[in-house]
């Protein structure tokens, strides 16, 4: 693939945050990308999303199959915690949490103890570790998680400078908090990790959280998940690049997210710019100062021929949540035919490719010398989708969905080119949101 310059005559300073508030949509082609670098605390990167379920046990084995994820670390019955299993999977950066409460309501403190105890009647338990590395877990409130919405995101983790400094800053800016700072230390290795939660939506029925992690504890996930030597597994998936959510009303969450977090506007999409507008879907990116933590939020539009996406997925989800997941790989071609290798076979079914029409209309879309011709097949073949923007290309594909409502959904993408500049020196990494979202 060739390679194309990133265009930095974006303006970038430092300005206040009072004044960024949406009061409406201008569109995909008004839209002015504009960085002001208003984070209220440091923001990172993703840490890791964690998924409620009904069974950790085989939801994470599907995920680790049919995603090329390793299970990394543990916490379970087997480690002396009797409140719930969770399994970590994880590929380069990319890390996914599943987590099953083991009933509604914790056991009773002779249970508890008994099955935190190395003598179980599960072998390798080890006394070394916490019972519960989550210090307020709610098996009740993750029970009723689940039967409201079926396997979702629970908690957007993010890795931030200071995770107390992310909690005060969002509470002093109208955030709701849901875990104040609590400090982890690892037995094994001293090591500490900070956690601090706040609502990610407004209003009384918002349940995803954001999950702010900081600290020096460098093992799997948090302090006392028991690490599991289990050979490594990838199909070439490096990080979650953008995580999307949809909502009964667009603007009134996306100002209480810049509010609270200082995230700024990265761009834009009305029913008209994606897609079609039977689609029924207005969309508007959020970003943070390094554009490393990229939240898109959609909302429903009405009046089209089809019900709206958002609207079934709002109805099935039984409230706003996370839709999708975009998880970017270097080699989209390589990674999603071992994907495909796998649908059949306990892994992920994706959505049919376009038309013969499209894929001829690709080299006029995408411009001359971007993807050679054997790529161009490799794209009709895979039935993959490419779009651009003003700094580079983007080659995407989505799963259906993952459960048995239809809610989440996993995307997979591949950015080309933001990694020279003008002058034709290689930037540090890619541009983050290269090549856009997709319209």
């Amino acid at each position: 693939m060739a390679e194309l310059s990133l265009d930095q005559n974006v303006s970038h300073h430092n300005g206040s945050h009072a004044s960024q508030r949406v009061s409406e949509l201008v569109g995909h082609k008004r839209f002015v990308r504009h960085n002001p670098l208003s984070d209220r605390f440091e923001m990172k990167r993703f840490h890791h999303l964690e998924f409620y379920c009904g069974d950790a046990t085989n939801t994470s084995r599907r995920f680790s199959w049919g995603l090329g994820l390793s299970q990394v670390a543990k916490s379970d019955n087997s480690t002396g915690n009797p409140l719930y299993a969770s399994y970590v999977l994880q590929s380069q950066e990319l890390v996914f949490v599943f987590t099953a409460p083991y009933a509604s309501t914790p056991p009773s403190s002779s249970v508890a103890a008994a099955l935190s105890q190395p003598s179980h009647r599960i072998a390798e338990a080890s006394p070394s570790l916490a019972p519960s590395p989550h210090p307020a877990f709610d098996s009740s409130m993750a029970m009723g998680f689940f039967g409201r919405h079926g396997l979702a995101v629970r908690a957007i983790g993010i890795e931030v400078h200071d995770a107390s400094q992310a909690y005060e800053a969002c509470l002093a800016h109208g955030g709701k908090g849901v875990l104040a700072p609590q400090i982890l230390k690892d037995t094994a290795t001293g090591q500490v990790k900070w956690i601090a939660e706040v609502l990610a939506y407004p209003g009384n029925d918002a349940e995803v959280v954001l999950r702010f992690v900081s600290g020096d504890f460098d093992g799997p996930f948090l302090p006392n998940y028991q690490e599991t030597p289990i050979p490594p597994l990838s199909y070439g998936l490096q990080r979650i690049d953008h995580v999307v959510s949809n909502v009964p009303q667009l603007l009134p969450v996306v100002n209480h997210l810049m509010e609270m977090t200082g995230l700024h506007e990265y761009a834009e999409f009305t029913s008209t710019d994606v897609g079609t507008v039977d689609s029924g879907l207005n969309s508007l990116v959020l970003a943070s100062n390094n554009e490393r933590v990229l939240l898109p939020v959609n909302e429903p539009t009405f009046g089209t021929k089809r019900k709206s996406q958002i609207q079934t997925y709002l109805e099935q989800n039984q409230g706003a949540g996370v839709q999708h997941i975009a998880l970017k790989t270097d080699n989209i071609f390589a990674t999603m035919r071992e994907l495909k290798k796998r649908t059949h076979l306990g892994g992920f079914d994706f959505m049919p490719k376009a038309s013969p029409e499209y894929y001829q209309s690709l080299p006029a879309k995408i411009g001359p010398g971007v993807l050679t011709d054997e790529e161009l097949a490799c794209v009709e073949e895979l039935g993959l989708l490419v779009d651009k923007d003003d700094q580079g290309v983007l080659l995407q594909v989505f799963t259906r969905p993952v459960g048995d409502r239809p809610t989440l959904f996993l995307e997979i993408i591949q950015r080309v080119g933001c990694t020279v500049d003008k002058e034709g020196k290689r930037l540090p990494e890619q541009a983050p949101g290269c090549g856009g979202f997709g319209k």
